[in-house]
C-alpha cells in the first residue's frame, strides 16, 4: 500500500470510528475528542484514557488502552485494519476495549 492510499483508508477507517464512538459515547461512560488526527477517549469511572492514532511510517493504526499497546495492519481482505494476533477488526477491537475498560457491553455500529 502506497502512503496516499493508506492516508485514505485510516481517514476513512477513523472517521467510521468516530462517528460511532459518539453514537455509543453516552452508554459507554466516556467522551471522546478528535486531536491532531487522533481520538482519545476519556473514561471516569473508572478513570482511563484511551488514544486511537494512525502512524503512517509503519502504516498501523495503534491504540494505547489498558495499559497496552495494540497495532494493527491493513488487511485486504477485511477492507480494514486487523490486530494481528486476534483476527478482531478495528471496531470490534474497540468495543471490546470499552467493554473492558467501562464493564458494559458495547457494540460500535
Amino acid at each position: 500500500m502506497d502512503e496516499q492510499a493508506f492516508r485514505r483508508a485510516v481517514e476513512h477507517s477513523l472517521e467510521q470510528l468516530k462517528v460511532s464512538l459518539y453514537d455509543a459515547e453516552e452508554d459507554g461512560g466516556y467522551e471522546v475528542e478528535e486531536r491532531g488526527g487522533a481520538l482519545q477517549m476519556a473514561f471516569d469511572d473508572p478513570a482511563g484514557v484511551f488514544v486511537i492514532s494512525p502512524n503512517a511510517p509503519v502504516q498501523q493504526v495503534w491504540i494505547s488502552a489498558l495499559s497496552t499497546s495494540f497495532k494493527l495492519d491493513w488487511s485486504d481482505s477485511a477492507k480494514d485494519f486487523v490486530l494481528a494476533k486476534t483476527g478482531e477488526a478495528l471496531k470490534p477491537l474497540v468495543s471490546r476495549l470499552i467493554s473492558e475498560q467501562s464493564g458494559k457491553v458495547i457494540r460500535l455500529a
